[in-house]
């Protein structure tokens, strides 16, 4: 596996810690006055890691076996290789990151609904401090919900797949990218259980600022996934 494909897949998982379930959600149980466990924040960030560890391993190794499958269908007197397979699926990752870049710039917080979509996200973290099975609900509500807008770890997952990992390395991978997408969150757990009272005008201007500029980050999210998702499709290519 190559430096650029480290570094690119640490800013993918970067850019997915940005999210509602791994960042937003959070911060806003950090913020809550009834001083949440450092036990039921852990479940709740182990959860949501979870889920999409196991997501991506699901999509992974699935495209993997059909990728095999397609390979070892096609007749011996063609000239078709599973180099080709590899190569339109990199031609596909390619499309992915240009759409990516592309659509990434109809997102706008001023749009109307944007504020109110992201307090019915905050009103549901309130309400999941109430017990340790709420809080699991939430990871996972939070996981599905973002199915839909995952991209950043959609291509990621194409670049793993097309690097022709074995198993347990694309295992390590993947959860060394489900790490890093939460350490953003566990960083400021812990400067909370440190810190305490002090560090909460950081986690109150967080708040202020994504209820302000919601929609733009994602924009701006995944304008930058796509862009390192092309990237290295284009590295791959030439």
């Amino acid at each position: 596996m190559s430096i650029a494909l480290i570094l690119a897949l640490v800013g993918l998982a970067l850019i997915d810690s940005t999210s509602i379930g791994t960042l937003l959600i959070p911060v806003w149980l950090l913020l809550d006055h009834r001083r949440i466990r450092l036990s039921r924040m852990l479940l709740y960030l182990g959860t949501i890691a979870g889920f999409y560890l196991v997501v991506g391993l699901v999509l992974a190794l699935g495209a993997d076996a059909v990728m095999g499958s397609m390979a070892e269908d096609v007749p011996a007197d063609t000239e078709a290789t599973p180099g080709v397979f590899a190569m339109a699926l990199t031609v596909a990752q390619l499309l992915v990151g240009i759409w990516l870049f592309a659509i990434s710039w109809r997102f706008d917080s001023s749009k109307p609904g944007a504020a109110e979509r992201v307090k019915r996200w905050k009103d549901r973290a309130h309400e999941a401090t109430t017990s340790p099975r709420v809080l699991m609900g939430l990871a996972l509500f939070a996981g599905i919900a973002e199915l839909a807008t995952m991209l950043p770890y959609l291509g990621a997952i194409a670049m793993i797949t097309a690097a022709d990992m074995s198993a347990l390395t694309m295992f390590i991978v993947m959860a060394s990218y489900c790490f890093v997408m939460i350490m953003p969150a566990l960083c400021l757990l812990v400067m909370r259980r440190i810190m305490h009272e002090r560090i909460q005008p950081i986690l109150v201007g967080v708040d202020d600022w994504i209820c302000r500029n919601a929609e733009s980050a994602l924009g701006w999210t995944l304008g930058i996934a796509g862009f390192l998702i092309a990237q290295d499709a284009v590295g791959r290519l030439i």
